[in-house]
């Protein structure tokens, strides 16, 4: 009776597909945290990590009790949608204390949004800086209403 044997390049790609399973279950077994699946497809321990931090933002709410009329200019316009920190950065100290200025308006902030980008959708506002003046978007538009120009 005649044995059959597989070729040579079969027994080795078998064997390097072992290997590789193989190497993968130990190496999760090591690398996985405790934690992991607790609370679902993340690891557990990261909720009691992320409380540790001292949020860094005041929300909506706490720029409104000082900054009324910008809310009201604002939600006539395109931009009542989005956050003040969104553009002027964590306010948690600010709101706590009116002395601590907060950044300010970024440099090219208005691009980190409006800069021209295949990925963005259509109906978002979009501008090529070398069309339109450099980036300098403040000398001809009011951030909270930009259809309007500075005074």
């Amino acid at each position: 009776m005649r044995r059959f044997r597989m070729p040579p390049q079969v027994v080795r790609l078998v064997l390097l597909t072992l290997g590789i399973v193989a190497s993968y279950g130990a190496m999760r077994m090591v690398l996985k945290p405790d934690s992991f699946g607790e609370y679902g497809h993340y690891r557990g321990a990261a909720l009691g990590e992320a409380l540790q931090h001292d949020p860094v933002f005041a929300g909506a709410k706490a720029c409104t009790e000082c900054h009324e009329e910008v809310f009201t200019q604002r939600d006539q316009h395109e931009h009542r949608r989005i956050s003040c920190e969104t553009c002027h950065g964590p306010a948690r100290d600010h709101a706590r204390n009116p002395d601590v200025k907060l950044a300010g308006f970024p440099p090219l902030g208005c691009l980190r949004c409006h800069s021209q980008d295949a990925g963005r959708p259509a109906t978002q506002k979009q501008v090529d800086l070398k069309d339109h003046f450099e980036g300098k978007c403040l000398d001809c538009h009011l951030p909270h209403n930009p259809k309007e120009s500075p005074p």
